[in-house]
């Protein structure tokens, strides 16, 4: 592949990206050309050294997504730039996809657990409460006092599981973009 196909194939392989970041990559890949050229070698063993353009360009697309789920964080930001990272290799797909899946899993089940706990937490208040203004009467052999202490402890329990949640979450996010960074780096390498 000479120069020209190896430029042309980049370029097109690029699309997708913003023009002046294409065109800044371009410009650096005809630099080593230019450089390479200068010190005798020929167009074919330069782009040879630099690789397959294709894969370049994948590189730098996802390199795009992670930048963008880190400046803009989003749960879609995040999603496009780890399905951009998998497409770069099945390790990615097969040994990070899974326990990925089961930690959002988790945090969901605990958003879910919280949300049941204050819910149950602020029921169990207002019947206690409602209780003598009910025609069923049911005596579950606790207190009024020992059914409202019970239901703010469930109702404190789950707001802070809520906020254990969100932090998580925001945990999880941070070390999702700081690992495909990684990624990317070691591949690149």
């Amino acid at each position: 592949m000479n120069r020209k196909e190896f430029i042309e194939t980049l370029r097109a392989d690029l699309k997708g990206l913003p023009q002046e970041e294409i065109d800044d990559i371009i410009y650096d890949y005809e630099e080593h050309f230019r450089i390479g050229l200068s010190q005798g070698k020929f167009e074919e063993d330069i782009a040879r050294e630099l690789g397959d353009p294709r894969n370049i360009a994948k590189m730098y697309k996802v390199s795009s997504k992670i930048d963008e789920a880190e400046s803009n964080p989003s749960p879609k930001n995040l999603l496009k730039a780890m399905f951009s990272a998998m497409a770069l290799g099945i390790f990615n797909f097969i040994i990070v996809l899974g326990p990925f899946i089961v930690i959002i899993a988790l945090l969901i089940g605990m958003y879910g657990i919280s949300v049941g706990l204050v819910v149950g937490g602020i029921g169990s208040i207002f019947g206690t409460i409602l209780i003598p203004f009910s025609h069923y009467h049911v005596n579950l052999g606790f207190l009024p006092v020992t059914a409202v202490s019970l239901g703010i402890g469930l109702t404190c329990l789950g707001v802070l599981l809520f906020m254990a949640s969100l932090y998580l979450t925001k945990l999880l996010y941070r070390g999702t973009v700081k690992y495909l960074k990684w990624n990317i780096d070691t591949i690149k390498k």
